[in-house]
């Protein structure tokens, strides 16, 4: 989605649409046009708007979880890669603000949705990485044993909760106070 190609124009100008009108209210002409494609050119890259929303989750998800995985390769220390990854969470979404903010206000794809088994794909893969940090983390007892998502609602559901109320314009945006706190509760809770 970062270079200029036919299907990364189109990408990006969904992100300006959807968060501009959201996704159901978009039209695929108002999409074409901001993309500066053809009708051709548009149905060469996407069948339908509903594949667009897809590829633009999985997308913005994707740059998410490398993100996120580079971050937690950074910390050899459990405790500090718990807190530093509550702190990246809250830097993306501030770096990321229309990536975010698409991700929080639109709908995942479905199962029988175009695109749903390449992000179940993706995901699998994410989560599977975190999952064999967390388990060599868990079984030196750098970190408390629970299944991943009791973790990762304990570890970033807070941040995540947070993030979500500032992008849909409810509260200010997160201080570097908040974020300090919030990472040192998730150290707290997730390591013994």
């Amino acid at each position: 989605m970062d270079g200029d190609s036919g299907q990364d124009r189109i990408l990006r100008a969904a992100l300006t649409c959807f968060g501009r009108d959201g996704a159901a209210a978009t039209t695929l002409t108002a999409l074409r046009k901001e993309a500066g494609v053809s009708v051709g050119s548009f149905y060469h890259h996407f069948q339908s708007k509903e594949e667009v929303v897809a590829a633009l989750f999985a997308a913005s998800l994707g740059r998410y979880q490398r993100e996120f995985t580079a971050e937690l390769r950074r910390h050899p220390d459990p405790g500090e890669a718990v807190a530093a990854i509550v702190a990246f969470h809250v830097a993306w979404c501030a770096r990321e603000r229309e990536h975010a903010r698409f991700l929080f206000t639109e709908r995942r794809p479905r199962e029988d949705d175009p695109g749903a088994a390449a992000l179940a794909e993706q995901n699998r893969a994410f989560f599977g990485e975190v999952l064999a940090w967390w388990r060599v983390q868990r079984h030196h007892g750098a970190l408390r044993p629970l299944d991943l998502t009791t973790a990762f609602v304990l570890w970033l559901g807070p941040a995540q909760e947070l993030c979500r109320m500032w992008l849909t314009g409810q509260v200010p945006e997160p201080s570097a106070e908040q974020v300090a706190l919030l990472g040192d509760a998730a150290r707290r809770v997730l390591t013994p």
